[in-house]
């Protein structure tokens, strides 16, 4: 109820381009940065609607997954992206970048897991800054895709340890949810095959606004 009171005052109208529109399962409701930003809280999740390799071999349209966190009154992007590796970088400069492709998903939407640890999630994707992007990690994950791999390969659900090569981007969140929040948000799926379109159907987030410069 929080998050849907912010985004219902903030949410704009424009005939075109921004209004409210059908992207799917889902209506887009796009939101104005500056005045929904105090609304998104430690280790929301937000997904990028972009093109990519992730996006075009992928199960969805997001081709990019990211954590937000907040540091003092600054809010940050904790992520793990191509060429550039983990890292954190503001939120306003990625809104101003992207704006229009940003969707910000509420983690742990009323309170389902009570055990949930937002800061731990944090935490955990925060110490991955400065490690190397997950080239063979997504390599791995886009190979399943294929016809051939697809059918003699099992997507398999271990998650019994980290892997010790670095991640890609969904990857990185998976993990940091499941062991630094304690929730595993795709149960199901093992964590270095985990996409931002499956964190997009977890129930462990749900949909609140798309942010627009």
């Amino acid at each position: 109820m929080f998050y849907r009171l912010a985004a219902s005052k903030a949410l704009t109208t424009r005939k075109q381009g921004n209004e409210t529109m059908s992207t799917g399962s889902e209506q887009q409701r796009s939101a104005r940065y500056r005045e929904v930003r105090d609304q998104i809280r430690d280790s929301d999740l937000l997904l990028f609607r972009r093109h990519g390799l992730v996006a075009m071999a992928g199960r969805g349209k997001h081709g990019h997954a990211a954590m937000a966190a907040w540091w003092g009154d600054d809010l940050f992007l904790l992520e793990t992206r191509a060429l550039v590796g983990s890292r954190a970088v503001t939120c306003s400069s990625q809104v101003k970048r992207y704006s229009g492709h940003i969707d910000v998903f509420q983690v742990n939407p009323g309170n389902r897991w009570p055990e949930y640890d937002r800061a731990g999630a944090v935490r955990f994707m925060r110490r991955l800054a400065g490690r190397e992007y997950g080239y063979v990690a997504l390599l791995a994950a886009t190979l399943l895709h294929l016809p051939v791999p697809r059918i003699l390969a099992r997507a398999t659900t271990d998650d019994t340890s980290v892997a010790t090569r670095p991640p890609f981007c969904s990857d990185a969140c998976a993990i940091a949810y499941r062991i630094g929040g304690g929730v595993d948000a795709v149960p199901y799926l093992a964590d270095r095959l985990t996409e931002p379109a499956d964190l997009a159907r977890s129930a462990l987030f749900r949909y609140v606004f798309t942010l627009v410069s």
